[in-house]
C-alpha cells in the first residue's frame, strides 16, 4: 500500500482543526462555500463527490483525494464509478494524473472496505 488514507484523513483532521482555530474567519468562509457546494438540486451527493474526486486528481491533492475518496463511498459510488470517474480525471490532468488515479482507487478501495 503506498498510503495510508485513513491514517492521512486523521492527520489532516488534526492540522485543519488547529488551522481552524487559528484563521476562524476564513475557515468558517471555507465550510460555508463547501456547504454551498453541496447544495442544490440538480446534481447528486454522489456526483458531486466523484467530480471533486476527479478534480482532486487532476489538481493533485492526496489529502483531497483522501477525503472525496470516503466521501464518494460514503454516498454509494462503486467501484465501477470510480474507475469512469478515474478516466475522466486522466484525459484532462494528462500522464501525471495517471499515477493519482492510482492513487485515489486505492484510497477508495481501503476507505470502501
Amino acid at each position: 500500500m503506498i498510503e495510508d488514507w485513513r491514517e492521512l484523513i486523521e492527520g489532516m483532521n488534526g492540522g485543519v482543526r488547529t488551522l481552524r482555530h487559528g484563521a476562524p474567519d476564513i475557515m468558517k468562509s471555507f465550510s460555508d462555500m463547501a456547504r454551498a457546494a453541496h447544495g442544490g438540486d440538480a446534481l447528486d451527493g454522489k456526483t458531486k463527490e466523484l467530480i471533486a474526486l476527479a478534480i482532486s486528481v487532476a489538481t493533485r491533492c492526496s489529502p483531497c483525494i483522501a477525503y472525496h475518496a470516503e466521501g464518494a463511498a460514503k454516498k454509494g459510488a462503486n467501484r465501477e464509478e470510480i474507475l469512469e470517474t478515474m478516466a475522466t480525471a486522466i484525459y484532462m490532468g494528462a500522464g501525471p494524473s495517471v499515477m493519482y488515479a492510482a492513487h485515489a482507487l486505492e484510497a477508495f478501495d481501503e476507505l470502501a472496505a
